[in-house]
C-alpha cells in the first residue's frame, strides 16, 4: 500500500489528500488488468465492437496513470478517472442494446460519483451525481433510434444482470462503510485530541453546547513543580535535548497524576501545573495531590536525564477555586483565585527536592501525611504566610 502511495505522493500532502491519492492509484492500477479481460470476454463473444469499449478505457487510463506518475498531476488525473468511470459503461449500454440487452452495465458509471463523494469536495460530488443522471437519461433515450450490435447471449444477459445489480449494492454499502468508518475514526481522534486539552467533564459540556464555562470550586488544591537551575541547564543542552528531557519528565508527572485520579491544568516552561477537586469535587483533594507531589520528588530522585540529574520544588496551597475554558479558538482549562497564586508562590519560595504547603493544605493532610512548620514566610501582596514543609517519605495510598 505503500509503495501505491509513493507513486503519486506529494511530500506536502496531509494525510486525507495522501489517502485519496492511494485510492485512485490503487483502483487504476486494478482496473487496467480488468477492463482488458472484460474485453477479451467480449471478444470471446464476438462483440468485438462492445469489446473496443473496455479495451480502450484500460489503454487510456493507463496512459493517464503513466501521465500523472510522472507529473505528479492529481486534480487532472482524477478528473480523468472519473471520466472514464462514468462513460465507459454508458458506451458498452448504447452498443449493446440498453439497459437490459447490456446486464445493466451502466451501473458501473455509479462509481464515478461514489468515488467522488470520496475524492471530491460535497459540492463537485453533486456535479458528479448529476451527470450520472443525465448519462442514464441520455442513454435511455437513444436506444429506440440507434442501432445496436448483437445483444449478448440470454444465459450472459441474466449473469451480467445479477453480477452488475449486485455489484451497484456492494459498492453502494462499501462507500458508505468506508464513509462510517472515517467519521467513527476521526471522531475518536478528536475525542482523543480533546480530552489531550480539556478534562472530560468539560468537554461533555463543550460538544453539548459550545459556551462559556465558569465554575466555583469551593474546596481545591492546586501545586506548582519546577526545575530548580533549569536556565543555566538548558543553556548547557542542545534544543533536542532540552525538548526530549521536559517531554520525559513531563509524561511521567502525568502517569502520576493519572495513578490518583488528579487534573493536569498546564506546563508552562520548565514549570508543571496540576489540581485537585477540579473540575469534579473530592474531598481528599489535599491528600492525593500531597501524595502525587512524593511520588514526583522521587521520580526526580531516581533517575537521570541525558546524564542529568534534576531537582524539583514544589508548591501545593488549598482552598476557593475559580475553574473554566477560555479562549475561542484554541480551549484551555484554567484556574483562577487566590488559592492559585498562594500555590505559585509556595513553589517560588520553596526549596530543592522539598513541597512546601500552606496552613489550610497542612490541616488538610496532617492526620495522615507528616509536616514540619517552616514558619512565618513574605509573600508579595499577602505579606507573612505561615508554612509547612511535607516530611513523610513513605507514603500511604
Amino acid at each position: 500500500m505503500s509503495s501505491i502511495a509513493a507513486l503519486g505522493s506529494d511530500p506536502n500532502d496531509d494525510e486525507q489528500t495522501r489517502l485519496n491519492k492511494t485510492l485512485i492509484t490503487g483502483a487504476a492500477i486494478l482496473f487496467i488488468p480488468t477492463g482488458l479481460i472484460w474485453s477479451w470476454g467480449y471478444f470471446m463473444l464476438g462483440l468485438n465492437i462492445a469489446a473496443l469499449a473496455p479495451l480502450t478505457a484500460s489503454m487510456l487510463l493507463g496512459i493517464g496513470l503513466v501521465y500523472y506518475i510522472r507529473t505528479k498531476r492529481y486534480d487532472t488525473f482524477r478528473a480523468f478517472a472519473l471520466t472514464q468511470t462514468l462513460l465507459m459503461p454508458v458506451a458498452l449500454t448504447v452498443i449493446l442494446g440498453g439497459f437490459v440487452n447490456s446486464g445493466l452495465v451502466i451501473l458501473w458509471s455509479a462509481l464515478a460519483p461514489f468515488a467522488a463523494m470520496i475524492l471530491e469536495t460535497p459540492k463537485r460530488a453533486l456535479g458528479w451525481f448529476a451527470a450520472f443522471l443525465a448519462v442514464m437519461v441520455a442513454s435511455g433515450s437513444v436506444q429506440n433510434w440507434i442501432p445496436f450490435q448483437q445483444p449478448l447471449p440470454e444465459v450472459f444477459i441474466r449473469v451480467w444482470f445479477v453480477m452488475n445489480l449486485g455489484s451497484a449494492f456492494v459498492i453502494t454499502f462499501i462507500t458508505a462503510y468506508y464513509f462510517i468508518f472515517q467519521k467513527d475514526m476521526y471522531k475518536a481522534r478528536s475525542e482523543e485530541l480533546l480530552l489531550n486539552i480539556l478534562p472530560r467533564e468539560i468537554a461533555e459540556k463543550l460538544k453539548a453546547k459550545p459556551r462559556h464555562i465558569a465554575e466555583h470550586h469551593p474546596q481545591a488544591s492546586v501545586l506548582f513543580a519546577d526545575i530548580v537551575g533549569f536556565t543555566p541547564l538548558s543553556a548547557s543542552m542542545e534544543a533536542d535535548e532540552v525538548v526530549d528531557m521536559l517531554n520525559e519528565v513531563f509524561i511521567a508527572f502525568d502517569t502520576i497524576l493519572q495513578k490518583y485520579g488528579l487534573e493536569k491544568i498546564k506546563t508552562i516552561g520548565d514549570c508543571y501545573m496540576a489540581a485537585a477537586g477540579v473540575p469534579a469535587p473530592r474531598e481528599d483533594h489535599a491528600r492525593a495531590l500531597t501524595l502525587a507531589a512524593l511520588d514526583m520528588l522521587e521520580y526526580a530522585k531516581c533517575h537521570r536525564f541525558h546524564e542529568k540529574p534534576l531537582r524539583f520544588r514544589i508548591g501545593i496551597a488549598s482552598g476557593p477555586v475559580v475553574a473554566g475554558v477560555i479562549g475561542r479558538h484554541k480551549f484551555i482549562y484554567d484556574l483562577w483565585g487566590d488559592t492559585v497564586n498562594l500555590a505559585s508562590r509556595m513553589e517560588s519560595h520553596g526549596e530543592a527536592d522539598k513541597i512546601q504547603i500552606t496552613r489550610e493544605t497542612r490541616e488538610q493532610i496532617k492526620a495522615e501525611i507528616p509536616c514540619e512548620q517552616r514558619g512565618m514566610v513574605s509573600i508579595k501582596g499577602k505579606g507573612e504566610v505561615e508554612t509547612f514543609w511535607v516530611t513523610q517519605n513513605t507514603k500511604q495510598e
